[in-house]
């Protein structure tokens, strides 16, 4: 497990590092010490007040640069009137419980950063904390999932894509359930559905992080439906939180259309 009783006073150390920082936004680093972010606010929004947001995690090798380039995250970013945070990670990859090679590089406290994002975003731009979303593709999956386990709290809801735990699966998680949507591709063969080994590490099983999600949170059975070309299987909890597994036709990639689809659902970054 993660421990979480300094990251608070790092996040607030890495949030007044940067309030000196110049005008950052799509084209330009929001330093934090020494990691940054960067971000998109649609035309218009600039100054609107409470603001939803989605944060993106690149995929292996991936960079923040990368994300604003997509015109099919910045048109979604346009369509629901929400801001783009795009992190980036300290190496190639994200560093979380089981990745390859773990001991071979230092490691990065990942929740640290995700805090101090959210921090400095909410200082720096109109968004309402209550309206964050992560989500993120691949590597970038993976990373999302240790936070719908470790910073649930944090976010309204999560969409991890095509990515999920190293092995060990976490036995459970140590925040509330929260609201999950988990898209993959049905033939997806760099992330599996069963995982693979991937040089001294292995991926996890999709189908046994959400058994195992299921039961910490209480999401009761599922409920198959069809939503475009997205095959889920919903659950719901006591509580109301959703916990779904959508499956789309294709291998390791995602559709901006289908992220919508699932944020649409979450309802969280959708403008009120």
């Amino acid at each position: 497990m993660f421990e979480r009783g300094w990251v608070g006073v790092v996040a607030i150390v890495m949030l007044l590092a940067s309030g000196s920082a110049a005008a950052c936004g799509q084209d330009s680093d929001c330093t934090l010490g020494e990691r940054s972010y960067r971000i998109y606010l649609p035309d218009g929004l600039e100054k609107e007040k409470g603001l939803g947001a989605i944060v993106f995690a690149h995929g292996y090798r991936g960079t923040a640069v990368g994300v604003m380039e997509n015109q099919s995250l910045t048109g979604l970013a346009d369509r629901l009137g929400v801001a783009l945070i795009a992190v980036k990670s300290r190496y190639d990859d994200w560093s979380i419980p089981g990745v390859p090679n773990e001991g071979a590089k230092p490691k990065s406290d990942e929740l640290a950063y995700f805090d101090a994002v959210l921090a400095d975003a909410t200082a720096r731009f109109p968004i309402d904390p209550e309206r964050i979303v992560a989500s993120g593709f691949s590597a970038g999956g993976m990373m999302v999932w240790n936070l719908t386990c470790h910073r649930s709290d944090s976010f309204s809801g999560f969409v991890p894509i095509a990515g999920t735990f190293w092995r060990p699966i976490p036995k459970s998680c140590d925040t509330p359930p929260a609201n999950v949507i988990h898209l993959h591709g049905d033939s997806d063969k760099i992330v599996p559905l069963a995982g693979r080994k991937v040089a001294d590490a292995h991926q996890g099983d999709v189908g046994r992080v959400l058994e195992m999600y299921g039961l910490y949170g209480g999401y009761g059975p599922a409920l198959v439906r069809q939503d475009g070309a997205l095959t889920c299987q919903e659950r719901r909890n006591p509580e109301g939180r959703i916990l779904d597994f959508c499956l789309f036709p294709g291998g390791h990639g995602f559709k901006a259309d289908d992220l919508q689809r699932a944020l649409e659902r979450l309802d969280a970054v959708r403008v009120q």
